[in-house]
């Protein structure tokens, strides 16, 4: 989760500050102070996930701005700080759904600490329990979730229920915007280890030097700003699946380090001594060709055969043919249920221009493709003007794949283009060609380029 957002009110700015400093030495606390219980209504709307109140102010006592917050929002969790040790008064407020009633002394903060700890730990729970619920509803059914029904996908099929059925570890390799998390996610919620955590790491987005204790966790004191232990990456998808996206940006330090999780199947936290056990089902993605980091020395060799387990390719979309066509309808189709609209359908000529794109960034791409389409779409139906495509340059390979022509003929294409591009230019055209001016005459006198 984000940074875990806790609200203070406290009249006494001194001791405001001193609570409000204690807990944000977690770098994962996001902590505000107020002094005015109006102030604090005010900024409510807000949504923190945890507020701490002064029992006896005299602008509003504790009951009263425990019933505005509970009439705000009753699953907020809040801890009752009060000077005043009077046991009825803290079973009443408990009674009414505090989650915590400290009396103020020299081990507030201390006994605060913890509170906010542990109600942080039971929210996480709740969050991942909730998520996981969500995650089961929808089966991963994957011939769902992976649209498309052409050959090379379903060769794509046959290798993911190959990786359901067992427990062996998956490499998937694809262009960017295959959909390799998709295909991750299909195997984990459709195998024995559905009901534990699926874990997804980008290992692009982690700065070098904090990869091994984002993985592996951390011991309280371990290195500066470390000031509660922390689980890893790995320990939370513990007796369920990790995701490693982007394992070939990996370095070679932390590649020797994974290898050793791989073979002893356990991992130390950072500044710790003490070993954890996994049971952990690892599977990575890249949209790199990993044998060719290993003959370049960039990837260990050894620990690409420990990974690469059931390898599976997703094709591009561009050799998907008609999926596009499917895959277009799906997201127009998702696209009209959240936004609450008519079903969408597609022109013929938006469909013959949508098929003759090459996306580049391929199912992601479509998807965003569509829905623009849809938003700018006047009616339900989508016109070809309606479609706007990325000005990416075609591949050559798709120039000559479309239709073969001789040379002269391409030769004849070039030049009209450019004609066309300069208003008829010859001498603008020869220049930016790098070719004689005649030579464009000779094919406009020979009826080759018409004029």
């Amino acid at each position: 989760m984000g940074n875990f957002k806790i609200f203070i009110v406290e009249d006494d700015p001194w001791y405001g500050e001193l609570l409000k400093y204690h807990l944000s030495l977690n770098a994962d606390f996001e902590v505000e102070l107020f002094t005015n219980p109006m102030a604090f209504l005010d900024q409510l709307h807000r949504k923190p996930d945890l507020i701490t109140i002064d029992y006896n102010m005299p602008e509003m006592n504790g009951d009263i701005l425990f019933d505005h917050i509970k009439s705000f929002n009753n699953t907020i969790p809040v801890i009752v700080i009060s000077g005043q040790n009077d046991i009825s008064v803290a079973l009443n407020i408990i009674k009414q759904g505090a989650s915590e009633y400290i009396i103020k002394d020299e081990h507030t903060k201390d006994v605060l600490w913890n509170s906010v700890n542990r109600i942080l730990e039971n929210v996480v729970l709740k969050q991942t329990v909730e998520e996981l619920k969500v995650q089961l509803e929808t089966k991963f059914d994957f011939e769902k979730s992976i649209i498309g029904n052409s050959a090379s996908l379903k060769k794509s099929f046959q290798l993911i229920e190959k990786a359901i059925k067992s427990n062996i570890n998956v490499s998937i390799t694809g262009e960017t915007g295959t959909g390799k998390e998709v295909v991750a996610k299909a195997i984990h919620f459709n195998s024995a280890r559905s009901k534990k955590p699926f874990v997804a790491v980008n290992m692009a987005a982690i700065p070098r030097e904090l990869v091994e204790s984002e993985l592996f966790g951390y011991e309280k004191g371990a290195f500066t700003g470390a000031n509660s232990q922390k689980k890893g990456k790995f320990e939370e998808a513990n007796g369920g699946t990790i995701f490693l996206d982007e394992i070939a940006e990996a370095d070679l330090n932390f590649q020797s380090k994974l290898l050793r999780v791989l073979q002893e199947r356990e991992i130390t936290r950072v500044g710790g001594n003490d070993t954890i056990k996994l049971d952990v089902r690892i599977i990575t993605a890249t949209h790199k060709n990993i044998a060719d980091e290993v003959r370049a020395a960039k990837f260990r060799e050894d620990l690409y055969y420990r990974l690469m387990g059931l390898p599976i390719d997703l094709p591009p979309l561009k050799q998907r043919g008609n999926d596009i066509l499917i895959l277009a309808k799906h997201f127009a189709d998702m696209y009209a249920s959240e936004n609450r609209c008519p079903v969408f359908t597609f022109s013929q000529e938006a469909k013959d221009k949508l098929m003759k794109h090459h996306y580049p960034g391929n199912v992601r791409e479509l998807k965003a493709i569509v829905d623009l389409a849809c938003v700018m779409s006047d009616s339900n139906v989508v016109n070809e003007v309606d479609i706007s495509l990325p000005n990416n340059p075609i591949p050559v390979e798709q120039i000559f794949s479309s239709q073969e022509k001789s040379l002269k003929d391409y030769n004849t294409d070039i030049i009209t283009f450019y004609l066309n591009k300069y208003n008829q230019n010859v001498l603008e055209v020869a220049k930016k060609l790098n070719i004689g001016k005649s030579t464009i005459y000779n094919l406009i006198n020979a009826g080759d380029i018409k004029k």
